[in-house]
């Protein structure tokens, strides 16, 4: 794997990235679970069961260590807080409302809000987090302001462009990663780009941590793409093989249907996937060169991603960055 650019200078590292801005993710934390109090208590339980309940906190931890790679000061943390805390929300908002899409049955591996506590409820309390969010937006400056609402319609489009391109065999690569760049990286991008206007940076700088959050973005959702069709289910926290059966087009997908008749006549037949065909589609996507092949689309990301750390100065910051970088395309399958 070509990890040039930036070298990671441990032993000065700490143990993981996040713990170079332990104090500011504590204030993250502290923030998040206070806006979702709600006069009505179902929306402060069902919020509160997917927040509370656990979550990698990557988006926050990679604005905080984009901050301070920028020079970002104590005197404006509490923005970059807050600016966490709004994509943090606006992320569990789409969590919600995904597993309502999808009809999904688990979320980091306990039964979902949508299977615990019902459409209704489900969609209203992703609502309520969306609000929380911009309510929280609207003390920033306009170009910031219009940075998330951007993202916010950059998901939508994704989500729906997904759907489009549901049990359709004629997806391409590119269509693929148009919409992972929309679903998810586009809220890695707007958070690069956030932080380092917080922190003061120049316009130039602003533009290259929003391209290093997409490349994270997209070496992330790769990954966990791969991860979905390998499992265990214990390590992902949902059944084996859902984006699979539900006839989302994920990369090892992309990547199979290229090269199988068979798998691209099992993901157009959708009671095929659903039914007894979908063991057969789990094998054909697990062959070792449709790994191999996602493993690499994962790894140019990341070369991506580690060329745009190159314009920041050296420091513990831009160190844990680079780590965040290369823990996405190292974690197991």
């Amino acid at each position: 794997m070509n990890r040039k650019a930036i070298a990671v200078s441990a032993p000065t590292l700490p143990d993981t990235p996040a713990q170079a801005v332990e104090s500011e993710l504590q204030a993250v934390e502290s923030r998040l679970l206070s806006l979702l109090d709600c006069r009505e208590s179902m929306i402060s339980e069902i919020c509160r069961y997917l927040v509370a309940g656990g979550g990698k906190r990557i988006r926050p931890t990679l604005i905080m260590l984009v901050y301070r790679a920028c020079g970002g000061s104590d005197e404006n943390l509490q923005d970059a807080v807050d600016a966490s805390v709004a994509l943090e929300l606006i992320h569990s908002a789409t969590l919600l409302h995904d597993d309502i899409i999808d009809s999904g049955k688990l979320r980091r591996g306990k039964p979902s809000a949508f299977s615990r506590f019902g459409l209704g409820p489900t969609l209203v309390a992703g609502d309520f987090l969306f609000s929380r969010a911009f309510e929280l937006c609207g003390r920033f400056e306009e170009r910031l302001i219009k940075m998330a609402a951007e993202a916010c319609i950059e998901l939508t489009e994704g989500e729906v462009m997904e759907g489009r391109l549901r049990h359709n065999a004629s997806v391409s690569l590119a269509d693929y990663t148009r919409v992972i760049e929309l679903k998810t990286a586009s809220l890695f991008n707007c958070g690069g780009r956030v932080a380092a206007d917080l922190a003061g940076a120049p316009d130039r700088i602003v533009k290259r941590m929003g391209r290093l959050g997409t490349a994270i973005g997209l070496a992330f959702q790769m990954v966990d793409d791969l991860l979905d069709i390998v499992g265990p289910e214990s390590k992902i926290g949902k059944p084996v093989g859902s984006d699979l059966r539900a006839g989302i087009p994920s990369l090892p997908v992309v990547l199979s249907i290229a090269q199988s008749r068979e798998l691209r006549q099992l993901f157009e037949d959708r009671g095929a996937v659903d039914g007894a065909g979908f063991e057969r589609a789990l094998e054909l996507v697990r062959v070792p060169g449709v790994i191999a092949a996602g493993r690499q689309k994962a790894a140019e990301q990341a070369a991506a991603a580690h060329n745009e750390l190159t314009c920041l100065k050296p420091s513990i910051y831009r160190d844990c960055l680079a780590a965040i970088i290369n823990d996405q395309v190292d974690r197991e399958l």
